[in-house]
């Protein structure tokens, strides 16, 4: 995508990169879109970076993302649709989300709590959008029915290599030999 100057049309929430720090960037706010990967958008704000989330889209004059997970009758948590969410996140970097980039290690859900956590790990322990890449997995998974908390572990034992891609992130990133 070419860069783009906008105006926010609303309050829109917001994550600073590369920390991940929550932000709200009131209405009317002139910003330029430098990113769109995977339904998020990176913009330039106020001499800032923020990624502001597809399902909030809208705020910026663009088509949200909206997720149509039907909720289970009886109350439980459908892990299912927690993979279907986590396949939404896309590596900022590389246009392949993080369940094909083999990112995703465990997911763990709390049927009682309502709580998922899920472990997973970044392509190099020193990638500075770990907090980003964090959050929205929060964010996105808190979006499933009867899920009422997500806590999300970094971890880097394994240490993440190309073997644990898709074939097809693999053969997406040329990395398939």
């Amino acid at each position: 995508m070419e860069r783009k100057m906008v105006v926010t049309q609303r309050d829109c929430p917001a994550r600073l990169v590369p920390a991940g720090t929550k932000i709200s960037i009131p209405k009317d706010t002139f910003l330029t879109i430098t990113q769109s990967l995977g339904g998020n958008y990176t913009v330039a704000v106020n001499g800032n970076l923020a990624r502001i989330d597809g399902t909030d889209a809208d705020a910026i004059g663009m088509k949200a993302q909206s997720f149509n997970f039907d909720t289970p009758a009886d109350g439980s948590i459908d892990e299912s649709q927690v993979w279907d969410a986590l396949k939404t996140i896309f590596d900022p970097e590389i246009p392949v989300n993080l369940v094909d980039l083999g990112l995703i290690y465990d997911v763990i859900i709390q049927q009682e709590s309502k709580s998922v956590d899920i472990n997973m790990t970044l392509t190099a322990p020193g990638c500075g959008m770990g907090p980003v890449l964090v959050s929205d997995v929060k964010y996105r998974v808190a979006k499933v029915p009867n899920v009422e908390s997500v806590n999300v572990e970094l971890v880097f034992d394994p240490p993440w290599s190309r073997e644990m891609m898709s074939e097809e992130a693999q053969l997406e990133t040329g990395m398939f030999f």
